[in-house]
């Protein structure tokens, strides 16, 4: 039978329309069946081997085949398997990327909203505070000072100070309770 199909290529190569039908009909379907093996799905199986025939018989003038046209054929089904199945993989791992970047975009953009928004109940509590308790919170929490040091730099008592932190934390665990678990 390679027989038969080495001299094949001559005459289809010769516009042998005649020999390219007769070898389609005779491959078709083995080369389709082993095209299956690879891929486990006909219709992208078929889909190659009907391709594979089309651009053999494109190009028939300039293929130089060294074996039989069946064992050429057959070799080029499985290459283009190959090729299918990488092709498959890369798109999979595109779209993984893709929806997995997209994700974390999503995420970065709800953290940058919640952050803004964390902002501005922040500013809007402090701007809530009487003006000694907003500058008692800001000294301590900005500036870290101790509430010692506070005291001395208001002239204040440690006793006020801490009232006044007290008073502060209040309002912002009050404010900030939808953030849930939140320390001053």
């Amino acid at each position: 039978m390679d027989l038969v199909f080495r001299s094949s290529h001559k005459k289809i190569q010769n516009d042998n329309v005649e020999e390219f039908e007769k070898v389609f009909r005779k491959l078709y379907k083995p080369l389709c069946q082993y095209a299956y093996r690879f891929l486990l799905d006909m219709d992208s199986a078929e889909e190659i081997v009907q391709d594979l025939f089309y651009n053999y018989w494109k190009k028939r003038k300039t293929i130089a085949i060294e074996t039989s046209l069946k064992s050429y054929l057959y070799q080029a089904v499985k290459h283009k398997c190959y090729k299918a199945i990488n092709h498959e993989a890369v798109k999979e791992k595109y779209t993984f990327e893709t929806k997995h970047s997209a994700e974390s975009s999503n995420n970065a953009t709800t953290n940058t909203v919640e952050a803004a928004e964390l902002a501005q109940i922040i500013d809007d509590t402090l701007n809530q505070l009487p003006d000694r308790c907003r500058q008692v919170f800001e000294l301590s929490r900005y500036e870290g000072l101790k509430y010692h040091e506070i005291a001395k730099k208001l002239s204040i008592s440690i006793k006020t100070v801490e009232a006044n932190m007290g008073k502060a934390l209040r309002l912002f665990r009050i404010n900030l309770k939808e953030y849930g678990q939140i320390t001053c």
